[in-house]
């Protein structure tokens, strides 16, 4: 499959790169292992080998072997470590945030993301998103959904919308406008890191 250039950050090499570095980077006190990479950016086994690879060669991650597994964490005494840091938690940063936002948060039974950020994470070219769009759906209390908006808003400097829809109205084969456009356009499963197409499959831009 063709790699589309990010729109995100446009001189990162791929999306799947600016995934791993959102985990890594994010969590600079953490050790991943390269499965669990893989389970949380929804990046194919092969180019998390390979794009972890690169950037221990340019000392931006640092690993260690444990037994037959290899985990890597972010490099902090890099000297552009703050400065990526910054820049990927504000491009790349939604997923694992609202992902850790919404652990243990009960009736949320898909998080997903939609408008801008997701069109530009599926590598359509536009402008850099003003706010950030995210569907849950299920009966999450709105209370706990507007701490949340406010909680990921304040870390990532930017407006963060989520709109609570019940299951059936998500399913129905009947959809209201808003369904529909949701529906016709990207979105980005939080939980997976997958972004999805209107036909509702997975495309990971690898």
């Amino acid at each position: 499959m063709k790699t589309l250039a990010p729109q995100l950050t446009p001189f990162v090499r791929s999306d799947a790169v600016g995934a791993l570095l959102a985990e890594t980077l994010g969590h600079p006190d953490r050790e991943f292992s390269l499965a669990e990479l893989g389970r949380r950016t929804g990046v194919s086994g092969p180019v998390v080998h390979r794009e972890i690879g690169r950037l221990i060669d340019n000392d931006v991650l640092r690993d260690r072997h444990e037994g037959r597994n290899r985990l890597v964490q972010a490099n902090e005494d890099h000297p552009l470590f703050a400065l990526m840091r910054d820049l990927i938690a504000a491009t790349y940063g939604p997923i694992p945030m609202l992902r850790e936002a919404f652990d243990g948060v009960d009736g949320a039974e898909r998080v997903l993301i939609y408008g801008s950020w997701a069109a530009r994470r599926a590598g359509e070219s536009g402008a850099f998103p003003h706010d950030l769009d995210v569907l849950v759906v299920g009966d999450a209390p709105r209370r706990t959904l507007t701490r949340i908006a406010g909680d990921v808003g304040d870390r990532l400097d930017l407006p963060v919308n989520i709109t609570r829809l019940a299951r059936e109205d998500w399913d129905t084969p009947d959809p209201d406008p808003f369904v529909t456009t949701v529906r016709s356009r990207p979105v980005v499963d939080v939980r997976t890191g997958e972004v999805l197409d209107p036909a509702g499959n997975g495309d990971s831009r690898d």
